[in-house]
């Protein structure tokens, strides 16, 4: 029997990267996940079975030790930092140097050369840069992620009944992060056929914010309306709320921008084809979420 790959997570206590560990393992692949530090999430992923790592993205000699023995890589930067070209770098070189055959690399819906923001035209660069390397890179352009719909509202949504976006009125299908996990598991794990593509992942419908209110509305069994914020309010709340940095909030309020511009409008059977399974629907999510939705979440921002 062909002995499987050995593959590294980076991002591993990550939304996608947990879900990624979990399901290799549960497929029978040996995995090292890479973590910032030992705590509940890594030690859970340990449990699993996982081979856990610390790790340090601008780090040469951390990352040339991330990669050893490895086949295939499963690249994911956190958004909160602007040095994402330095850390795509020190990953194309070490894995390079090791001889890894394939490397899936999440990057952005948005992604392209003359995007406002300055993370999502990393992304792109990014991207070019891991196909320059010629290590079997595969991009990942995921859509709204599910679950920003508690991130930035579970508080709203329990006490209000109130969903505060500046998103206007055009559409996108939110993806749960375990179904984009499901694509990058299917990609890892036979990725010759996907080596050069671009992936836009979404959910299983389009819907305005509006449209995705009634869903709540429906599945809550309580009305929940949705709010209009202009983008600048929506940036004073990130900053003066949320407190978070200037670099994410200046992106935060260009993804807005995009959104209100259409460009996250689209949806895609990626998860079914390449994931395997029909991705879960809106409803679906806020059901397996209720607790959320129905509580005081110290996550929320609005």
């Amino acid at each position: 029997m062909k002995k499987k790959s050995k593959i590294l997570v980076t991002g591993a206590t990550g939304k996608t990267g947990a879900f990624v560990v979990e399901q290799l393992i549960e497929r029978g692949y040996s995995v090292r996940a890479m973590a910032r530090s030992h705590d509940e999430r890594s030690q859970r992923l340990k449990d699993l079975g996982a081979e856990v790592v610390l790790g340090d993205f601008l780090d040469l000699a951390s990352i040339r030790n991330a990669v050893k023995d490895i086949n295939k890589v499963y690249f994911c930067y956190p958004p909160q930092g602007d040095r994402l070209v330095e850390a795509t770098t020190i990953i194309a070189v070490a894995a390079k140097d090791e001889g890894v055959e394939a490397v899936v690399n999440m990057s952005q819906i948005t992604a392209r050369q003359d995007a406002p923001s300055a993370l999502t035209r990393h992304h792109w660069l990014s991207e070019n840069i891991l196909d320059w390397a010629d290590i079997g890179a595969v991009h990942i352009r995921p859509g709204y992620f599910a679950e920003n719909l508690y991130l930035f509202n579970s508080q709203s949504i329990a006490e209000e009944g109130k969903i505060y976006l500046p998103y206007g009125k055009e559409r996108h299908a939110p993806v749960a992060a375990e179904d984009i996990a499901r694509v990058i598991v299917g990609i890892l794990v036979d990725p010759v056929p996907h080596v050069g593509q671009r992936y836009v992942i979404t959910g299983d419908r389009n819907m305005t914010i509006a449209e995705i209110a009634e869903v709540f509305t429906k599945v809550l069994g309580r009305p929940v309306e949705y709010i209009d914020l202009p983008i600048e309010v929506w940036g004073q709340i990130l900053t003066e709320k949320a407190g978070l940095p200037e670099f994410l909030v200046s992106h935060l309020k260009a993804v807005a921008q995009d959104h209100k511009d259409g460009i996250f409008s689209a949806q895609t059977d990626v998860v079914e084809r390449i994931g395997g399974q029909t991705p879960q629907s809106l409803e679906e999510f806020i059901e397996n979420h209720r607790s959320i939705f129905t509580s005081r979440s110290e996550l929320a921002v609005v």
